[in-house]
């Protein structure tokens, strides 16, 4: 049996991509409730299925002090909240996650590079394209 594996990129527009039979069967951007739901509409925890989930509290830190590293702290501390959110959240409807480091799913992808990458024909913004790269070939 295929085990489909979910790929969150957390924040205010989450990402959320799945592979599935060896190929992406999704690649979208929503809110966190709407990818819960999606989740849970889609892909019930008896079915096989992982999820992989940036985890912003992981994340080694900005180097310096200016209005663009606070701003990006602020950021991060709010992705961090979700990570914890999809933590609890996980634990409760009893699906299997596993917690990335934000650069474990690499460097970010143009929606060319992508495409080129991925084979994806529809669109996608960055937090779906990370998404999609969490849980490429897994």
């Amino acid at each position: 049996m295929s085990i489909a594996k979910i790929g969150i990129d957390t924040g205010t527009n989450t990402g959320l991509a799945v592979w599935d039979k060896g190929r992406l069967a999704a690649v979208e951007s929503m809110t966190i409730t709407k990818a819960m739901d999606f989740i849970l509409d889609h892909y019930p925890v008896q079915a096989e299925v992982k999820l992989y989930i940036e985890d912003a509290r992981k994340w080694i830190g900005f180097n310096g002090k200016t209005k663009a590293t606070d701003a990006r702290l602020q950021g991060a501390g709010s992705v961090k909240r979700d990570a914890s959110i999809w933590e609890d959240w996980c634990k409760e409807k009893g699906y299997e996650a596993v917690f990335v480091k934000p650069m474990g799913k690499g460097m970010k992808k143009s929606a060319e590079d992508f495409k080129r990458i991925t084979g994806w024909k529809g669109r996608t913004n960055e937090h779906s394209r990370d998404a999609g790269m969490i849980v490429y070939q897994r």
